[in-house]
């Protein structure tokens, strides 16, 4: 059996809709974050890795060139002929409509594109960004829009330099959600002060808030980070590999079976990553999480429950 069998991945969902496989294919579109620049905030989150963040010197291919390169790596493990374009570095709604506009249809205008999935804040999703990708969908093309909620838990988000809280993230889902837009829903596992009643809480307030897809992130010590000061001081221990295993088997089975997973797990490069070692390891996290469901004989939702008042959950706890 496959993981597949065991919860809606991204690739399933895409399969099904599309009747063939679709990839995603990782774009820099050389925007910045509001959250780094002083629009926000400054000093970016704890877990970013600043040296990665050089808007002045940072300039990446041009969208065509990173399209082909992602194609031709595809090409070496599927014969996908259809694509996402998945713009994925720093904040993608983070500029001017006209500009996201001309970066979105350069994209688009790629061969075996059938739509876009957009990874940005919840603070920075304002409506006219929203109306833009409406128009897409309206066009036939698939749309998601991925934000970075990390924590349900506003004590966890100042925490970890944030700059935002659950009230933006909860105020951009009802937005999206009013115009039909999917929503994927990025969380961490292993934030410093979280435990586990801290996880499958913060799965319980983006389901009840409607959350359309789940990306599951282990969380990374990597160079060049507070986090990593506080990792090297003795202040942060990272999960072991068999606790997010588990953990992460238990919010599948607390997910109800009409929520795509887009990700269960996420690596980190080698070259940057001091800790966990085993987050660069992706294939055995996911062969790890495939035997865990196996081994307990349950598929995603197995305890999925009724959500009922969001802000009854939202506020619980």
């Amino acid at each position: 059996m496959a993981l597949s069998d065991y919860i809606l991945t991204f690739g399933q969902h895409m399969l099904q809709q599309q009747g063939e496989r679709v990839h995603k294919i990782a774009l820099d579109a050389g925007l910045t974050c509001p959250n780094r620049d002083g629009t926000n905030g400054t000093g970016g989150c704890s877990f970013c890795n600043n040296a990665s963040f050089s808007p002045n010197g940072r300039k990446p291919p041009p969208l065509s060139e990173q399209i082909k390169q992602g194609k031709r790596a595809i090409a070496k493990r599927t014969r996908a002929r259809l694509f996402l374009a998945y713009f994925q570095a720093y904040t993608n709604t983070f500029a001017e409509v006209g500009r996201l506009a001309a970066l979105y249809e350069e994209a688009l205008s790629e061969t075996g594109m059938v739509g876009l999935s957009i990874g940005t804040r919840p603070d920075c999703v304002p409506r006219a960004v929203l109306d833009l990708l409406a128009s897409y969908q309206e066009r036939g093309l698939v749309v998601w829009l991925e934000l970075g909620l990390q924590s349900a838990f506003d004590e966890t988000l100042i925490r970890v330099n944030r700059g935002h809280g659950i009230g933006e993230y909860e105020e951009t889902v009802v937005a999206a959600r009013k115009l039909g837009i999917p929503v994927c829903t990025h969380l961490i596992i292993g934030l410093p002060g979280e435990t586990e009643h801290h996880y499958h809480s913060s799965l319980d307030t983006v389901l009840a808030l409607g959350t359309d897809g789940i990306k599951l992130h282990p969380l990374h010590v990597v160079n060049n980070t507070v986090l990593a000061i506080e990792w090297r001081r003795g202040k942060y221990n990272p999960l072991e590999v068999d606790d997010y295993i588990r953990i992460a088997a238990d919010l599948i089975e607390r997910t109800p079976p009409h929520v795509v997973y887009h990700r269960v797990t996420g690596t980190a490069s080698t070259d940057i990553l001091l800790a966990p070692s085993w987050c660069s390891q992706k294939w055995n996290i996911l062969n790890g999480i495939e035997h865990e469901m196996k081994r307990r004989g349950h598929r995603q939702g197995e305890f999925a429950k009724s959500h009922g008042n969001r802000r009854d959950i939202l506020y619980a706890a």
